[in-house]
């Protein structure tokens, strides 16, 4: 099994209970950090003959669950390495991602697996998540305690636990309140990961919602991005890339708009290039739009690609030298002409449509 989530939401504790409901033993990794060695520890263990001497953990004829955390993070040899014991059912395998496991566990592996998508947690599932904290703290908290408390944690139980554990560590006190936990805090959590799938999922939000023309979303995905920690410089540049992807010739000065957002924010920094992020992406949201550009060129490209490289028209060649002017180079060419000055092979093909 893969489970797929975002941190917090219980994989590692739904592994624990399949493990206990089919009397198995568990036997917890992380890919981070562990090896093939470890892997062939745990096969030899499960595999050993029990004795009289031997205790349950020592041998267990019926299998382990092994619980790999971050399964993403072990590279194909490795996931290779699991696939004979997988297949024999010696290891009971339920790997931990928060990544796409399309992209990120083999085919082999992952033909082998059923993948459940685990969600965020709701703001009332958080809020029994930290009911029950406060049970196992024998403490009580406020209402708007418990709310912001299920806001804060943005669907991850992990977070709000520890935010619980760590404010009543600052304040022992058996009714925690709203202030508490806010001076527990340094900031507003939101889960975001530069190298992850969130990343590239907001990243893709902004870019869509300009392209869509919708302001509103734009400046909430920007503003979503800045406040995780976002290098402001890769948002500039994909601003760029959209000035001129998206909106094109239908307003070229988006191009140069959009240039000096990126100039502002590689020569200001944080906080002030805000400023000038927003500017950009609301003149690029209301923009006209026009990828005539950017699509005659990958029509052409794919010419280049299907029929290699045809001969230059004569007439358009370079001639430095008299033998190339003896051999036709350049002869014919006229600075304003109508003729076609595509290859021969392709005379008469149209790209460009505005």
């Amino acid at each position: 099994m893969i489970f797929w989530g975002p941190p917090g939401v219980g994989k590692t504790t739904l592994a624990r209970i399949i493990a206990m409901q089919t009397g198995r033993r568990f036997v917890g990794l992380s890919a981070v950090s562990a090896s093939k060695d470890d892997i062939r520890k745990i096969v030899e263990g499960v595999k050993k003959t029990p004795t009289l001497f031997d205790s349950a953990d020592e041998a267990d004829s019926r299998g382990v669950v092994l619980f790999l955390d971050e399964i993403h993070r072990f590279n194909k040899a490795q996931q290779d390495f699991l696939l004979p014991y997988v297949e024999d059912g010696t290891l009971t395998l339920i790997g931990a991602t928060t990544e796409n496991p399309s992209f990120e566990v083999n085919s082999a592996l992952l033909s082998r697996s059923q993948v459940f998508v685990l969600n965020s947690l709701t703001e009332s599932e958080l809020q029994e998540v930290v009911r029950r904290g406060l049970d196992a703290l024998t403490i009580q908290a406020e209402p708007d305690a418990v709310d912001f408390l299920s806001r804060y944690a943005n669907g991850d139980a992990r977070q709000a636990l520890n935010v619980l554990e760590a404010a009543h560590s600052l304040y022992p006190v058996d009714l925690l309140k709203l202030e508490h936990l806010k001076a527990a805090l340094q900031s507003k959590h939101l889960r975001y990961d530069r190298a992850g799938e969130e990343h590239y999922d907001t990243i893709s939000a902004f870019i869509k919602s300009m392209r869509a023309s919708k302001v509103d979303a734009a400046l909430y995905y920007l503003a979503r991005m800045v406040n995780s920690g976002e290098d402001p410089k890769f948002i500039a540049r994909r601003m760029v890339i959209f000035a001129s992807e998206d909106v094109g010739l239908a307003q070229p000065t988006a191009l140069v708009v959009a240039n000096e957002v990126f100039r502002a924010v590689e020569t200001i920094g944080l906080p002030e290039c805000q400023f000038n992020l927003a500017q950009g992406a609301v003149y690029l949201a209301l923009a006209a739009k026009s990828r005539a550009a950017g699509d005659a060129y990958f029509a052409a490209l794919e010419d280049v690609q299907s029929h290699g490289n045809l001969p230059i028209p004569l007439m358009l060649r370079n001639s430095p030298t008299s033998l190339m002017k003896e051999l036709g180079y350049s002869e014919g060419y006229e600075m304003y002409s109508d003729k076609d000055y595509l290859p021969e092979a392709l005379h008469g093909k149209h790209y460009y449509e505005p």
